[in-house]
């Protein structure tokens, strides 16, 4: 064949190919056309007959047809409420959908900070898990009733799902592990996200407000090796549900905090909240009445929460007659010995546990927050002066080994009062604070001379 027929006979053929444009026309036009016949046939044949054919193409369609699909829908029930799944995949999939999505839906955050993005309605996404590969897709149902006007109760009939797609050969993979998976991390998301609160009970009854404390371990001035001990220990725990359930033991931990006023247990409360993303129930034991109110406070509290009881030793007489013979006690040494340290009284009151608190299985962890050491004193000075040496730290740490004083009372003065920001100042306000300090508890232990002419 000569080159001229060659390339003639690549142009009829090039001449008979269909463009993209015209394949999909044409096969929109049969589909268009069956759904006619298939229309036209139901109509007129019997009911039995077209349900018959139905179940039959469904099979067929499910046997040429390689993919399962699953559909959650946002609301459930008769009561329609929102589906937790449902929820739990909206979060899992925020992140897929910002980085695949062509379309998506943004909203401001609980927070009113941060712009949370979801996928748009009949927006797809892919997935892979253990290396299978999987879709999911956003769609929503529309109700005729939605065109309904009415003018004292506007509802909406829109009902959005997710579906999600995988080959049926991964069945056992998707249903046995990979759903867990999602529903873990979604729910996950939500606790990291979701804007906490903070309950306070009114006798039997719990209120809130929204918990925005700003404190977290790196501000809290305490031994920095401590500190890293319990955050550990924190995040140990938060894990270990698995661990808990296989044991059969219930799932918490209890910390007992102590030391003397202003040593940050408040603020230590705050930290563990922030670093887990729990909410805190602040137990006041003096509003409830008996065990009953009680039991159904801790009852009403959730999951994944701190439940915190402040000043316990004193909330609740636990020992009786035990207790009332101590005090005795202690109200005799104090009058046989007037001239006791006041920083000695508070330590003493703030240490005063009854055993029943301090038995083994009461409580897992006992945390002593004790006065400012000088590397709770470098933090706090970072923390408000931005400073990491100064030529008068060394004068600071030989008072600090002598005197106790609180890290609360360190903060006032290191706490800038004006806008000339200089640090020398606050420090040199801090040395005088401790060397007053260091004077009066000469002064009280030695006690003035006194001479009668």
């Amino acid at each position: 064949m000569s080159e001229p027929e060659s390339c003639l006979q690549e142009k009829i053929r090039g001449g008979n190919k269909m463009n993209p444009g015209d394949m999909f026309g044409h096969i929109g036009s049969i589909v268009g056309s069956l759904m006619f016949v298939w229309a036209m046939f139901k109509q007129f044949f019997p009911y039995q007959v077209v349900n018959q054919i139905e179940k039959h193409s469904q099979r067929l369609v499910t046997y040429v047809y390689p993919y399962i699909q699953i559909t959650f829908h946002e609301f459930t029930g008769e009561r329609l409420m929102r589906s937790e799944a449902f929820s739990a995949i909206e979060n899992y999939l925020s992140s897929k959908a910002s980085t695949q999505a062509k379309r998506l839906k943004g909203d401001i955050g609980k927070n009113n900070q941060s712009l949370v993005l979801s996928m748009d309605d009949h927006e797809e996404v892919g997935d892979e898990f253990n290396g299978v590969k999987l879709w999911w897709a956003s769609g929503k149902h529309i109700s005729k009733a939605q065109s309904t006007i009415s003018f004292h109760h506007p509802m909406s009939d829109e009902r959005r799902y997710y579906k999600l797609t995988f080959h049926k050969r991964n069945r056992d993979v998707i249903l046995g592990t990979y759903l867990n998976y999602v529903m873990q991390e979604g729910k996950a998301i939500k606790v990291k996200n979701r804007q906490r609160k903070l309950y306070t009970n009114s006798g039997s009854y719990w209120s809130h407000v929204v918990f925005e404390h700003p404190a977290t371990f790196q501000t809290l001035a305490m031994d920095p090796e401590e500190k890293e001990m319990i955050i550990d220990d924190l995040i140990t725990f938060s894990k270990s549900g698995g661990f808990y359930a296989r044991i059969g033991r219930a799932w918490k931990r209890g910390y007992l905090l102590y030391g003397p006023p202003g040593t940050g247990k408040s603020t230590m409360i705050a930290a563990m909240a922030n670093l887990l993303g729990y909410d805190l129930y602040d137990l006041e034991l003096t509003a409830v009445k008996d065990n009953t109110e009680l039991r159904k406070l801790l009852i009403e509290t959730s999951s994944k929460s701190i439940i915190v009881i402040e000043d316990i030793d004193c909330s609740l007489d636990l020992t009786g007659q035990r207790r009332k013979k101590k005090e005795k006690e202690e109200e005799e040494q104090e009058k046989n010995h007037p001239g006791q340290k006041q920083q000695e009284k508070d330590v003493k009151s703030s240490q005063k546990l009854d055993p029943a608190l301090v038995r083994k299985g009461r409580m897992d962890k006992h945390i002593e927050l004790s006065f400012c050491g000088f590397e709770a004193f470098k933090l706090l000075a970072k923390n408000y002066l931005n400073i990491d040496a100064h030529h008068l730290f060394g004068t600071i740490h030989e008072l600090l080994k002598q005197i106790k004083i609180t890290p609360a009372e360190v903060a006032e003065h290191l706490m800038p009062k004006s806008a000339s920001g200089d640090a020398e100042i606050h420090l040199k306000s801090l040395i005088q604070a401790l060397e007053l300090t260091k004077m009066q508890e000469k002064v009280v232990v030695h006690g003035p001379h006194w001479t009668e002419n």
